[in-house]
């Protein structure tokens, strides 16, 4: 079952890239559409099969591929991976579904889409280290291209940033799966907590430092962020969702999976120093936000501030906090992706996202409306008001870390605050006021904001709206959430107290 996840998208890639002749754009997307559509779908089938209450990886399978050197083909899910696995199939169909008018190598555009899924699949249910590494290195090139042929201006910088640090993180990671090989004198990557027994603290806490950097890297977290804002800003819309949505995820993913998975005895003696680190990432995410003028780097940065929290409850390691990452990973890829949709159909319809030019967009009369309560909706569930998914996510995260790391926690809520500072400055700014107020150096450039905006179809709400509507279903009905990864995040918090269990002599 878990391999038609791999194929469904891969197999839609390839058919694109041989399509005969020259189809047209809307035959190529509506063929991409299909396939995401099924991906999605398995994805709901492999939902109905799955047991919530057991811990253990499910629907599992295991082939031999290169044993020499330890690679094999082994996938599983449980309830860390699953809602990561529905999430990347949801907004990648949404990116598909956004995007329009796209007349420059659609069939390679398209393919790129489908690639990047599998792949990111392929990642979350990997139960070998090096077949993780294989399909979360496959992402990197499809995205590299998707930001340099499709993106901004400025592409070519942003692309090449991102390729370099995505790259590094790549190598970091890699490094770390082969000094494991070397310690402990085994070519066994699977997913194996590593004891006292078999590796030293010291080559632990190597091991793991090597890991905590490249994901960091890919999360991103403070100070190896640098290459987000320039990507989003660079990025087409569409590219922006599934970056935010679905790529940064991979990183989160591996601090919980292999970070606090493999190495509890090291994380543990490391924890206190990875909850500074997560309040000093949320606290300057949410700073560098309020600084921003550019509605895009603004939702940027607050994905710096928001990926925080999941280091928080990973280094407090406690059931409820776990669970909380796990709801803040869905919830921020929820609603970073309808910020980036509304952002995007803002700077479609009046050409910049300055904020010092764009006032009054939701006057009825010649603004945005619609698209100005959504982006209310949006910001509201992003500062973590009560109903919506942001809140239950914060709160868990808050309620299972406070007790651990009290000060961290505190500067983690600190941050929460401003969030709802920086995103009130937005919709003040952007959707407040005069519709138009033109900068003074330039009346006549911008004068295109004095008249009346193009209406946005109904067909272009479509996306924002379903995934509007499932932040407030996640806030309203958080138990379906919390029913699949419940135990998962109780059997992830539990290795540490297994590690000083075994030291103790307490299990014998």
């Amino acid at each position: 079952m878990l391999s038609l996840l791999l194929l469904i998208p891969f197999m839609g890639a390839l058919v694109l890239v041989l399509w005969p002749g020259q189809p047209t754009p809307g035959r190529l997307r509506t063929i991409a559409l299909v396939v995401l559509a099924l991906q999605l779908g398995w994805s709901l089938v492999v939902l109905s099969r799955f047991d919530p209450s057991n811990s253990a990886m499910q629907l599992q399978e295991a082939h031999q591929w290169v044993g020499n050197i330890g690679l094999d083909y082994k996938l599983g899910v449980d309830g860390l991976s699953l809602p990561l696995v529905l999430i990347n199939g949801a907004l990648t169909l949404v990116s598909a579904i956004c995007t329009r008018d796209i007349s420059q190598r659609p069939r390679i555009y398209f393919a790129l889409l489908l690639v990047i899924s599998g792949a990111v699949n392929g990642a979350f249910l990997a139960e070998n280290l090096l077949l993780f590494f294989l399909f979360y290195e496959l992402e990197l090139i499809p995205l590299w291209l998707l930001i340099s042929i499709w993106g901004g201006a400025n592409r070519a910088y942003a692309a090449t940033k991102f390729l370099i640090f995505t790259a590094v993180s790549g190598m970091l990671i890699l490094g770390a799966f082969l000094g494991l090989a070397l310690f402990t004198g085994s070519v066994d990557f699977s997913l194996t907590p590593i004891t006292s027994e078999r590796l030293a603290l010291g080559s632990q806490l190597l091991l793991l430092g090597s890991l905590l950097v490249g994901f960091g890297i890919k999360v991103p977290l403070f100070p190896f962020h640098n290459w987000l804002p320039d990507a989003h800003t660079q990025a087409s819309t569409p590219v922006s969702v599934l970056l935010a949505g679905v790529l940064l995820k991979l990183g989160t993913y591996g601090i919980l999976r292999f970070c606090l998975g493999l190495f509890p005895e090291a994380w543990a003696v490391l924890a206190p120093g990875l909850a500074i680190w997560a309040a000093v990432s949320v606290l300057f995410g949410s700073l560098a936000a309020i600084a921003q003028q550019d509605m895009k780097r603004m939702v940027a940065y607050s994905s710096v501030g928001h990926m925080g929290y999941i280091l928080l409850a990973a280094a407090a390691a406690t059931p409820v906090a776990i669970l909380g990452a796990t709801f803040q990973m869905v919830s921020h890829g929820l609603i970073s992706a309808l910020l980036f949709l509304l952002v995007g159909t803002v700077y479609r319809k009046t050409g910049t996202r300055d904020l010092t030019v764009l006032h009054g967009l939701l006057n009825p009369e010649r603004g945005l409306p619609f698209t100005g309560t959504l982006m209310i909706l949006g910001v509201m569930a992003s500062a973590g008001m009560p109903g919506m998914s942001g809140f239950i996510s914060e709160f868990l995260v808050f309620r299972g870390s406070i007790v651990a790391y009290p000060l961290a926690t505190l500067l983690g809520i600190v941050g929460s605050g401003l969030t709802a500072v920086y995103f009130l400055l937005l919709v003040n700014r952007a959707f407040f006021g005069r519709l138009a107020i033109t900068p003074a150096a330039d009346p006549v450039a911008d004068q295109r904001l004095d008249v009346r905006l193009a209406e946005v179809a109904p067909r272009e709400t479509i996306p924002a709206t379903a995934l509007a509507i499932t932040v407030v279903m996640i806030g309203l009905l958080p138990a379906g959430l919390g029913r699949l990864s419940e135990s998962t995040s109780t059997a992830i918090a539990q290795l540490p107290a297994l590690v000083s269990a075994l030291q103790a002599g307490g299990l014998g």
